[in-house]
């Protein structure tokens, strides 16, 4: 069966049925080879965030491959990656929600993990937490240095957390983290040298500086000073990291199989794939998803179930019963709406890997 595409279709929906979330070994191999060489080459330490694939999995091979620690987004996905032996964790997100409900607190007595803050509420319930837990909880200030999301927008800001860090015994300072947009390096450059002189002034050192992204790794080492980068996408890639330049159509390791059940007309056909599948999420892209099949295809609108092709435009039209595969838009919230993502190598089925961490809200 070693690279048959049409005998692999044939197993896929005789074992599992369509849709189905299909995720290659081998594309996956490379794919976390190329993140830790471009960290490595970079002299930087590579931290995977793990919300692509919420999977212990592929955090240990990751880890496996020279991964210094990984990143979580919610403080469920960490209690997961904990369960399985991953220590060295940083949330990188505000966790009010999880600190006010004392899950935080549980997650700390068992498993110390680092998390990250951009205002004093936060660290206020941080505080609380690592006393409930009778352990300092280390701390990240988030900096906002293009993107337009969370983090402090200066490095005034920044001290002044610093501060409240520095003064409260159940805190410890533990860096700074950084999304910068891709032109937005020289300015997170300047930022980051003031806020520096500051913290030297107050007797900190950030001894992690992190920086972040998929399509960022154009960029990664330009941050003098920078201790390590995240990334999640690139273990997969999709349509997203195609149009951002930093991968192929050979990069994308997860398809999603799927059925053409009905061709009402010429120009309009139906997938048995719609928004519960791929999400409603076109990552600012035309349509949901790239057919390899019918390129010139265009998923262009959904229902739950099902996903409605508009055939216009393509020459070679899919019939009823094909079975066609999918680049998702945004990988991530894909893999996000299944259970379990099937494995093959060598184009052939070789595993079924849960998605663990799937689902975690708080």
């Amino acid at each position: 069966m070693k690279n048959d595409p049409i005998k692999l279709k044939t197993k896929i929906i005789e074992t599992f049925g369509t849709p189905c979330t299909v995720v290659d070994l081998d594309v996956v191999d490379s794919n976390i080879a190329i993140a830790q060489a471009r960290c490595d080459d970079a002299r930087v330490a590579n931290r995977p965030h793990i919300k692509t694939h919420k999977s212990p999995y592929f955090t240990k091979q990751q880890i496996n491959a020279g991964a210094k620690g990984i990143t979580c987004q919610k403080l469920g996905e960490a209690q997961v990656m904990a369960d399985a032996g991953i220590s060295d964790i940083i949330i990188a997100t505000n966790l009010l929600g999880a600190a006010r409900s004392g899950k935080l607190a549980a997650l700390q007595a068992k498993t110390p993990v680092k998390v990250c803050a951009d205002n004093p509420v936060t660290l206020s319930e941080y505080a609380k937490a690592a006393a409930d837990a009778n352990t300092p909880i280390e701390v990240l200030i988030e900096c906002e240095t293009g993107q337009q999301r969370a983090g402090v927008e200066s490095p005034d800001e920044a001290l002044q957390l610093a501060k409240i860090i520095k003064d409260n015994a159940m805190l410890k300072f533990a860096g700074l983290l950084f999304y910068p947009s891709l032109d937005g390096w020289p300015r997170t450059q300047h930022f980051f040298d003031e806020l520096k002189l500051g913290l030297n002034d107050m007797g900190l050192t950030a001894d992690i500086v992190s920086t972040g992204g998929t399509p960022n790794f154009i960029n990664i080492g330009q941050l003098n000073g920078a201790t390590e980068h995240r990334a999640g996408t690139c273990i997969f890639n999709d349509r997203m990291m195609i149009a951002a330049g930093v991968a192929t159509l050979k990069d994308c390791a997860v398809h999603v199989y799927t059925s053409v059940v009905s061709r009402a007309n010429d120009q309009r056909g139906i997938l048995d794939a719609g928004s519960k599948t791929f999400t409603s999420d076109t990552g600012g892209l035309d349509g949901f998803g790239y057919i390899l099949e019918h390129p010139t295809a265009q998923i262009h609108k959904f229902s739950e179930e099902h996903g409605i092709l508009d055939l216009s435009n393509c020459t070679n039209k899919p019939a009823i019963g094909d079975v066609v595969r999918v680049v998702p838009n945004h990988v991530c919230v894909a893999v996000n709406m299944v259970d379990q993502l099937v494995a093959v190598r060598g184009g052939d089925v070789v595993d079924v890997i849960p998605v663990s961490a799937r689902g975690m809200l708080v």
